[in-house]
């Protein structure tokens, strides 16, 4: 029996208190689900075929569309999209009208929702670096690759950041880009595990990190960490330890994992109060800021 019959079945005895079974559908109702079915089937084929002219995608890239799922427009589907090339795989979303004519890319939004509260209750902060109070009513959450040259320009806006704001708080996320950026994931683990002795020395670990980031490579990673990590106060022996266990870069994976459930795709990318930047330009961030200051100002009073 289906989940849904099953369902059926329990509403049935809830209502009627009497025995239940799956019941075949009748021939009419079979023959339109089949229909739609088909419908839905060669409406996936038709966009498949319309990405692949837009985008140019060859044979060698492999394409999957669905499976349709409703959006915030009646008349269209939200259709995932998995694109794979050479072993790397990127996703998205389009929007198909139902009677296969309209494609849309982007996002939809019911205007009378708050277009950025699914991106709030998906973001965690618990157990991350941190500065700025917990009660904060704005706070920014980074997400940072530390090899990335944008992040370490980021880095060097977050500064300001931090001297304009004092009242915002500020959150730290690992998004290593581990296909282009070969020590980016150590760098990420040496992070926690700095973070895991000593809250505020993951921040001096992180601005050793940055600043110096010309000057590190896959070969000599580890021993630039354990010096950036004593130059913090660490103990090179725990340190060490930790590098070399499960625990940091689980806690990395977790990062990795909650961007990717937000659609982080780039680094770095940031989120004021669940609104999305990505790039980190300061002007914007500023701006972000400040309107998010002033709206929960506003909503005090």
């Amino acid at each position: 029996m289906s989940a849904r019959g099953i369902l059926l079945c329990v509403v049935t005895i809830l209502l009627a208190s009497i025995p239940c079974a799956a019941k075949a559908a009748p021939p009419a109702a079979r023959n339109a689900q089949d229909t739609a079915s088909a419908n839905q089937d060669q409406l996936l084929k038709t966009a498949e075929s319309f990405v692949r002219e837009l985008f140019a995608w060859g044979p060698d890239v492999k394409v999957k569309l669905g499976p349709l799922a409703p959006s915030a427009a009646a008349d269209f589907y939200d259709v995932p999209v998995q694109v794979t090339l050479q072993g790397h795989v990127e996703t998205g979303d389009v929007y198909v009208s139902k009677d296969g004519k309209t494609m849309l890319r982007g996002q939809i939004y019911k205007m009378a929702d708050d277009p950025f509260a699914a991106n709030r209750s998906k973001i965690t902060t618990e157990g991350d670096p941190s500065v700025g109070p917990r009660s904060a009513r704005v706070t920014v959450v980074e997400f940072s690759d530390f090899e990335c040259p944008h992040c370490q320009e980021l880095y060097e806006a977050m500064k300001t950041i931090e001297t304009e704001f004092p009242q915002i708080r500020i959150v730290y996320k690992n998004f290593p880009l581990t296909q282009i950026h070969p020590w980016a994931e150590t760098a990420a683990v040496a992070g926690r595990c700095a973070y895991q002795q000593s809250p505020d020395a993951f921040w001096k670990v992180e601005g050793s990190i940055f600043e110096n980031q010309d000057v590190i490579s896959p070969e000599n990673v580890w021993d630039q960490l354990v010096q950036f990590a004593t130059k913090a106060g660490l103990k090179p022996d725990e340190f060490k330890s930790c590098m070399s266990s499960d625990e940091a870069k689980k806690a990395v994976d977790a990062d990795h994992a909650n961007g990717v459930a937000l659609g982080v795709d780039s680094t770095p990318t940031v989120y004021v109060n669940g609104r999305p930047l990505v790039g980190g330009d300061l002007a914007t961030l500023q701006q972000y800021i400040n309107y998010e200051l002033a709206k929960a100002s506003a909503d005090s009073h």
